[in-house]
């Protein structure tokens, strides 16, 4: 026999056999009386039994009440957790987080965090995947939890959050003309009269500084373009180059290989770098604690 109750029918059984009550029952229901008898009736066809009956003053369960009632408790005690969300806990979690950047990012926001989101989350593992230009589209998707950028994106289609704001420096071998001289930024001039080492970044292979530059850079020489930074301080010393980075990115550059650094142009400006996340997620505990904590980092590192 198909099963013919639905879950209204199923909630009002459960507390019947309960209370053993149709007034008892109407009153925890909310609904009338006369409601709850027509649904007793409706139960009785379908079970083909009585379930309740008349004992004295009140009444009693059957048989088949009895084998019932303590069947649809438990049922209702599961159903009526069944859509809460968990406590999040990061000691015990287990997830695998998908993060787009490009390898500044990794150097200045997840290789800084990391020691402490091993520390208060064991269970969270994290794949790095390359920043592209559809950020937003792999971010709805699901195929990406969050991503670290300092490109430009549309707020209106993805949460973000500043990190961090960082400024522009330029970094160049020891041997280099410009490694020696005052703490103030180059000219401009003196900024376009040496060879370049240009970094893209995404799969749009953007330089920012040639578009933030825009025709005042038209005279810059890129002798050779990289679309990562791990390279660039070997490519800097062969080439007797300069590249323009985010100072966070240069202090471990500088410190590592040795190199020569000076305050970039003014005309530079600075540059602002996100936490971008997709209303998807925006609500999911896990997601949300690894937000945190990666603007607590960036925050503690200012």
């Amino acid at each position: 026999m198909a099963w013919p109750l639905d879950l209204n029918l199923m909630m009002t059984l459960a507390l019947l056999l309960k209370t053993k009550s149709v007034s008892g029952t109407a009153v925890a229901l909310g609904i009338s009386q006369p409601s709850v008898s027509r649904a007793l009736a409706q139960l009785r066809d379908a079970l083909g039994d009585p379930l309740l009956v008349r004992s004295g003053n009140g009444m009693i369960r059957t048989q088949r009440g009895d084998e019932l009632v303590d069947r649809l408790a438990d049922w209702m005690a599961a159903t009526s957790t069944l859509l809460e969300e968990e406590r999040f806990d990061p000691q015990t979690v287990e997830r695998r987080f998908r993060i787009a950047s490009t390898d500044f990012g990794l150097q200045s926001v997840l290789l800084p965090a990391l020691p402490a989101l091993r520390d208060l989350a064991p269970g969270i593992a994290i794949d790095v995947v390359p920043l592209t230009r559809a950020t937003h589209r792999t971010l709805a998707a699901g195929d990406v939890d969050l991503a670290i950028s300092g490109l430009d994106h549309d707020p209106s289609q993805i949460h973000r959050l500043l990190l961090f704001r960082d400024s522009f420096v330029c970094v160049m071998p020891r041997h280099h003309p410009l490694a020696t001289g005052s703490d103030q930024p180059l000219s401009i001039d003196e900024f376009l009269s040496h060879p370049h080492l240009g970094l893209t970044v995404s799969d749009a292979e953007l330089d920012r500084v040639a578009v933030v530059l825009g025709d005042a850079g038209r005279d810059r020489r890129v002798v050779a373009s990289l679309p990562y930074f791990a390279l660039a301080p070997d490519m800097l010393d062969a080439g007797g180059l300069l590249a323009t980075l985010p100072g966070r990115a240069a202090t471990r550059f500088v410190a590592s290989h040795g190199l020569a650094v000076r305050k970039a142009p003014a005309e530079l400006g600075e540059m602002d770098y996100w936490i971008l996340w997709h209303e998807r997620s925006h609500r999911d505990q896990a997601s949300r604690w690894l937000r945190e904590q990666l603007v607590s980092v960036c925050s503690a590192a200012i």
